[in-house]
């Protein structure tokens, strides 16, 4: 199983970035004895497009180039769900069961294109707050680690 985080917009060098770095290390290297062969974090450009809608038009195909139809995908919506960590680590411990790959996407600040929203297997917000990109990509690599640890019987995570 691979589990890949794609992103609008590059992020770069500095503190978050080797944040995110150092957990997506973290959950391949706990996720391999559990069957997650590759983590993994896909940066597509940021559309050019002058209105709002074709932006997010273009970074929705290119958000979903690449992914089979049998990939989970996971779109991080400010209106959807919220899962605390064990029922984000039961959604992987699915997908590992089931043989799917995994997908988180990240879209602009304008949200997602509906063909993002409407293939989307799972909406899910990190709680009702805005959060910078960067830091979305960070918390949701570490919660890929935590669900792994989880997954593994690892201590790190605690109710």
């Amino acid at each position: 199983m691979r589990i890949t985080i794609a992103a609008v917009g590059r992020m770069k060098a500095g503190p978050e970035r080797e944040l995110l770095d150092r957990y997506v290390d973290r959950a391949g290297k706990q996720g391999r004895p559990l069957g997650i062969t590759r983590v993994e974090v896909r940066e597509i450009p940021e559309s050019r497009a002058g209105r709002a809608e074709d932006r997010k038009v273009e970074e929705a195909a290119a958000l979903l180039a690449g992914l089979s139809d049998t990939t989970r995908l996971i779109a991080l919506d400010e209106h959807g769900r919220t899962l605390g960590s064990r029922a984000f680590a039961d959604d992987v411990a699915a997908c590992l069961a089931g043989g799917r790959d995994l997908a988180i996407l990240i879209g602009c600040a304008d949200g997602h294109g509906a063909a993002v929203l409407d293939r989307a297997d799972l909406r899910l917000a990190f709680g009702a707050m805005t959060w910078p990109h960067q830091i979305v990509r960070v918390l949701a690599a570490e919660q890929v680690y935590r669900a792994a640890t989880i997954l593994a019987g690892h201590p790190y995570h605690r109710d």
